[in-house]
């Protein structure tokens, strides 16, 4: 299929510093990418340039097969949602919504049929008339969304449109933004420095770092296969160990041997890194270090989080291994010796060695 958009080695600085560096993608018609990284790393800043806000110093945007180098922001006809909101205080529900049709000057009647759909589609057909100052902060949320949608635009973008509210709103909120934009069927580019949020909405992540794209994949291929140790250190990869590769295939590592769950049928270099994913392991029963997937050590730490305990273990290694284990699963006391069995599917080779 071809690209709806297609972003083109993009380079932008400030003040003589990169910024965004040589980045690429590109979207297919109602796909959802998400930009993913920490604060500073460039998200916002590419979805400025993508919307015509900022300028690259190199690079091509193009947008169904058009350059969009030189194009007013407002002529792209993209959309753009920010955390703030910016909801019109001195309109109801209704007018702000309609607000971004009467702009495009449609027929009025047209205008309260979109802003109608709208409405349903988010769930508040009964606040049409409502003052702002009346909404909780999900339910703004929900105006913004509905007041971004109405007009069609050809790309959405939402910078951070969840990072205002409270934790138990946003994850109640982030299933219903996914369900809402693929009824939409619109094409849209969601920014956050929160990895349950980029999973739970985007159909593709991007991970980005000091102004470059690490990685794009699918949720759960990104979550099993991280690119790098960038990327496995920021989705919250503590555990990573130098590796070998051993003639019979297992993984060498300072803690003992490792069976890999390899991302592809390539070969595994000669020196390379392992992470250890730490929902992956169980109690194994005894002390026996030997065998392969198998860490001994001594239970350093015990966090409870609910619905698991958050285990620290210290090994060999400088740093201790960091692991969740459920509540129920039995734990030696502090201080004690522990073994742990890892599960195949909870080891993954990166490209880079830590050697």
């Amino acid at each position: 299929m071809t690209p709806l958009l297609a972003v083109k080695r993009i380079y932008k600085s400030y003040d003589l510093q990169p910024f965004i560096c040589d980045v690429s993608f590109s979207l297919k018609p109602g796909e959802l990418l998400c930009l993913l990284g920490a604060s500073g790393c460039g998200k916002t800043s590419l979805l400025r340039l993508i919307a015509g806000l900022e300028t690259p110093d190199r690079g091509r945007i193009c947008f169904d097969g058009r350059n969009l180098s030189g194009m007013a922001p407002h002529k792209r006809h993209f959309g753009l949602m920010f955390q703030e909101f910016a909801l019109f205080p001195h309109k109801d529900v209704f007018e702000n919504v309609a607000y971004g049709c009467q702009v495009q000057k449609q027929p009025p009647h047209s205008v309260a049929d979109r802003t109608r759909e709208m409405l349903e589609l988010v769930g508040l057909q009964r606040f049409a008339h409502r003052k702002i100052s009346e909404l909780s902060g999900g339910e703004r949320q929900r105006v913004a969304l509905a007041r971004s949608l109405a007009p069609r635009p050809r790309l959405l973008m939402l910078d951070e449109p969840l990072g205002s509210l409270d934790r138990a709103l946003r994850e109640h909120l982030v299933t219903e933004l996914r369900r809402i934009l693929k009824a939409v069927g619109v094409t849209a580019i969601f920014v956050t420095h929160d990895q349950a949020e980029a999973f739970a909405v985007a159909d593709a992540v991007a991970v980005m770092h000091a102004g470059r794209i690490e990685q794009i994949a699918a949720p759960r291929q990104l979550y099993r296969h991280p690119a790098n140790a960038t990327v496995a250190r920021f989705l919250g990869f503590q555990n990573l160990l130098s590796a070998r590769c051993l003639p019979d295939g297992y993984a060498q590592t300072p803690i003992g041997l490792f069976a890999v769950n390899p991302a592809s049928d390539q070969p595994l270099p000669v020196s390379f890194s392992l992470v250890l994913r730490p929902d992956a392991v169980e109690i194994a029963h005894g002390l026996n270090g030997s065998g392969a997937n198998r860490i001994i050590g001594k239970l350093d730490r015990c966090v409870f989080q609910g619905p698991v305990n958050r285990i620290h273990i210290q090994t060999s290694l400088a740093q201790p291994l960091v692991f969740d284990l459920p509540i129920d699963a039995p734990l030696p006391d502090i201080g004690s010796d522990i073994c742990l069995k890892v599960r195949p599917e909870g080891v993954a080779a990166l490209p880079d060695s830590m050697a």
